[in-house]
């Protein structure tokens, strides 16, 4: 049986405007551009004056009030004859929009940065093989293994597999022990520890490679290949016991192992997986008044294309308007649409970005002005959309991808957020504070007898934090900090 009924739902749907800002906005620096130039090579209505020649013709595009959420319904009016030109003609004495933006000296972030021309930790050891003579197999084999070597150094690929793919790949059929010889020749190439299988054998070719007839090196060499799990655990009582050493021998023993590199391949590594960090924000520090600018890269000089308004100056003087020319113009009218929404969201994202961090540079003004956490006010992501006037998901776009430049360092806006916590007093401090006093008590511990967590639970609350030990725990894992019997040294 049918029914019929009436049903009230509420539901908000995004303009393709606010999702286009919201996507820009999550944009960090970096990743600007690159979005600029996508935008540039598929809208013919928009460009970029700087990638103009002198020739060519500088139209403007002037400030509009509206933000791109206020353009609803422009690009789907099927109905020709309701185009309004004059809204697509600009003024050309109008201020380009981005002057506004390009506040502070970026004179540093058009300096080119020189790249360093260096060998590739893998070329590095190809070019020793290629200094030794060797047989044609025995040079396949080196190659084959340098080429399964990880970044770190070790091969971790078993030799049996090595072998299958010398066979199928390159028709070369060998034994086991053909493959050990070339490895073993190999793991006397520089930087020394490569070409290990696991750490113990990584240590020790390291070892072997010093002055054996050293005592302490033999003990060392003993050490790790008798005793490293006790070694990396840290009970070195029982390396005294076991090795019938005194304290002062002991430490010498585990100061050289110390020494040795446990990831030799990492040496040599070319860093170019490191993403580059530009800085969205500067702040200064004029005379004890904060001075806050936006990285001139978030603030694009865009305009609308002269050509593309002389489109429709022409079609507003056509007298026959057939269908190709309705066709055109609603063609131009949607890259013009397309561009103006694009500028403006470039232009929302940068007043969101300078009204984030100004809100965020005043809640923790007296941590920028001395750059000591311990001036670091709890500050959670509603107390910022508040003060702004904007929703919280907002200020966490922003905080989650943009950084700022400080007199002390570069940082992740997000780590300026911080739980408060309750003194005994009832004030109320960041719990940044507590790890800045634990972060200092482990620092000036005696290193032989390090504290553990229940004895930094109740330095902690000496000085008015009643935290639990797990908090504190979890706090010190948060800083990657290990527990008090890996801080033990001799």
């Amino acid at each position: 049986m049918l029914k019929q009924h009436l049903q009230q739902k509420l539901l908000q749907k995004l303009s393709p405007q606010q999702i286009q800002f919201i996507k820009l906005l999550q944009v960090p620096t970096v990743a600007l551009d690159t979005r600029v130039k996508e935008e540039l090579e598929e809208n013919p209505a928009l460009e970029d004056p700087s990638l103009m020649t002198a020739d060519e013709p500088k139209g403007e595009y002037d400030d509009l009030n509206d933000g791109p959420e206020d353009y609803e319904s422009s690009s789907e009016d099927n109905s020709m004859d309701e185009f309004n030109v004059d809204d697509y003609l600009q003024d050309d004495s109008a201020n380009d929009y981005s002057t506004n933006y390009n506040n502070g000296d970026d004179d540093e972030e058009k300096k080119e940065t020189p790249i360093a021309i260096e060998s590739t930790f893998f070329e590095s050891l190809q070019e020793q093989l290629d200094l030794i003579p060797l047989s044609d197999q025995d040079f396949i084999i080196g190659k084959q293994i340098i080429g399964s070597l990880d970044d770190d150094g070790y091969l971790r690929r078993p030799l049996s597999s090595m072998i299958d793919d010398l066979a199928f790949s390159q028709n070369v059929m060998v034994e086991e022990e053909d493959v050990l010889e070339m490895l073993r020749l190999i793991q006397s190439f520089d930087p020394p520890g490569i070409g290990a299988r696991d750490l113990k054998e990584c240590l020790l070719i390291q070892l072997k490679r010093k002055d054996t007839n050293n005592p302490i090196i033999v003990k060392a060499m003993n050490v790790v290949e008798n005793y490293l799990d006790e070694f990396t655990r840290k009970h070195y009582d029982k390396l005294e016991k076991s090795l019938n050493l005194d304290s002062e021998e002991l430490k010498e023993v585990v100061n050289e192992i110390l020494r040795l590199n446990p990831k030799p391949g990492d040496a040599n590594q070319v860093t170019t997986k490191q993403m580059q960090i530009i800085p969205d924000f500067h702040i200064s520090n004029n005379d004890g008044v904060l001075i806050l600018t936006l990285n001139s890269k978030n603030a694009p000089e865009l305009k609308v294309s002269r050509s593309y308004q002389e489109m429709f100056e022409h079609y507003d003087k056509a007298s026959a308007k057939d269908k190709k020319l309705k066709e055109a113009v609603q063609f131009v009218k949607q890259k013009l649409d397309s561009a103006k929404w694009f500028i403006d969201a470039i232009k929302q994202r940068q007043q969101t970005l300078l009204k984030t961090m100004n809100a965020i540079m005043h809640y923790q003004y007296e941590y920028f002005l001395t750059a000591d956490e311990r001036k670091m006010r709890p500050m959670i992501l509603k107390d910022i959309a508040d003060k702004i006037d904007m929703d919280i998901s907002t200020v966490s776009r922003v905080a989650n991808s943009k950084y700022v430049q400080t007199e002390f360092g570069t940082f992740l806006l997000k780590s300026f957020f911080s739980e408060a916590i309750q003194t005994e007093n009832g004030e109320e401090v960041s719990n940044k504070e507590v790890k800045k006093i634990l972060e200092d008590c482990i620092g000036n511990e005696d290193k032989r007898k390090p504290l553990a967590d229940e004895k930094l639970t109740d330095i902690l609350k000496e000085r008015g934090y009643n935290i639990a030990r797990r908090t504190v725990a979890k706090y010190r894992e948060q800083m990657n900090i290990p527990v008090a019997r890996l801080r033990k040294e001799l």
